[in-house]
């Protein structure tokens, strides 16, 4: 008798199987990545692996990049004196009270404080910070603000901490504690480096900065890449993607206080310092903003840089190339913008009314 009405057997594809699949368009992008300033564990499954990682690949990629910049950084020797050079390599930071003269800071500061250009907010636990940013088009009305951006001094000591020639992304930035009522904890209190490699942040301040509304803290050293920040570095890309902390998942690691002993590393500094001071840090080192009083805020002119890290040539410095970063990330903020009004809400730097982002002179 024929055999009728077997069921045949349904095997469901290995899930395995589809997310590679799907994942097969991405793979020459996530590859391309390895050589490039790409930090995130979550967002990318080779930089995430932990088995590339136990195998070293998260170690190999910060010993290379640091490596990188130490080449370019002879290339860039010229910009700054031997006494500053080594003071940034091995405290991770300089430091320059009165940086501009009194009639010049004043200039500044008073045309800073009366500016109302396009403002874009990002609010992280309870903090907001506000920028603008100062591309050529925002500098014909900021005479004071183009003169110092412009000003070879200027320049010279950010493209040396930097590690390129060219101008860094600068803005107008004010910091403003605690105006979320019921944001939480701002997650940039807690110390952590940026990213895997050497990067430049700097604020010539135009508030004085006081205990009270949250100064800059830098564990002194902690930029430099000893045996044991190599161990440290080695077993958190171990666990990368489980990581407890989402800016670590997402390559900006996270270290507690208790933990710099072990890395033979001292406390972190707090850099309370008068109005017109600059300061520039490599925030590869352990860096956090310190607690504020709430409604406190602080102003100052801000340059961030961040390049890749595994390009051994400091560019050439032409305006064009540094004005077309500018347009990049104008562009790239407004596509950030349509994307989340689709969405239905705001983009992570959105804009604000120009009248609620500048600073209040009696406020500190």
């Amino acid at each position: 008798m024929p055999i009728t009405n077997v069921p045949v057997a349904n095997h469901p594809k290995p899930r395995f199987l589809l997310s590679s699949l799907r994942a097969a368009p991405m793979l020459p992008l996530w590859l391309l990545q390895l050589l490039g300033p790409s930090k995130s564990f979550e967002k990318n499954p080779i930089l995430g692996s932990r088995l590339l990682n136990r195998l070293g690949l998260h170690v190999v990629r910060v010993v290379v990049a640091h490596g990188v910049t130490r080449l370019r950084w002879l290339f860039l020797a010229p910009l700054l004196p031997r006494a500053q050079r080594r003071q940034y390599r091995e405290q991770g930071f300089l430091l320059v009270r009165d940086y501009l003269p009194a009639g010049r800071f004043a200039a500044l500061d008073a045309e800073v404080r009366a500016y109302r250009g396009e403002v874009r907010e990002c609010i992280q636990g309870d903090t907001q910070t506000h920028r603008t940013l100062l591309e050529d088009q925002a500098l014909r009305d900021l005479p004071a603000s183009r003169s110092l951006v412009y000003d070879s001094a200027y320049r010279r000591v950010l493209q040396w901490a930097a590690v390129r020639y060219g101008q860094p992304l600068i803005f107008i930035e004010q910091v403003r504690n605690g105006f979320v009522g019921d944001g939480g904890y701002d997650p940039q209190k807690n110390l952590h480096a940026d990213t895997f490699h050497p990067t430049m942040k700097a604020w010539l301040y135009l508030d004085d900065v006081t205990e009270g509304n949250g100064p800059f803290a830098y564990v002194p050293g902690s930029n430099q890449l000893s045996w044991r920040r190599l161990v440290w570095e080695y077993r958190q890309s171990v666990l990368g993607r489980d990581l407890p902390d989402s800016y670590a998942r997402r390559g900006s690691l996270r270290i507690a206080e208790g933990e710099l002993p072990g890395l033979g590393l001292p406390r972190p500094q707090r850099f309370a310092v008068p109005a017109n001071t600059l300061l520039i840090a490599d925030t590869f080192g352990f860096h956090a903003r310190s607690p504020a009083q709430a409604g406190s805020t602080r102003l100052a002119i801000y340059a961030d840089s961040r390049t890749n890290p595994f390009n051994p040539w400091p560019g050439l410095g032409f305006h064009w190339t540094s004005q077309l970063r500018y347009r990049a990330l104008q562009w790239y903020r407004r596509r950030q913008d349509v994307q989340a009004a689709r969405r239905g809400g705001r983009a992570s730097w959105h804009l604000v009314e120009p009248e609620t982002g500048q600073s209040d002179p009696t406020v500190s």
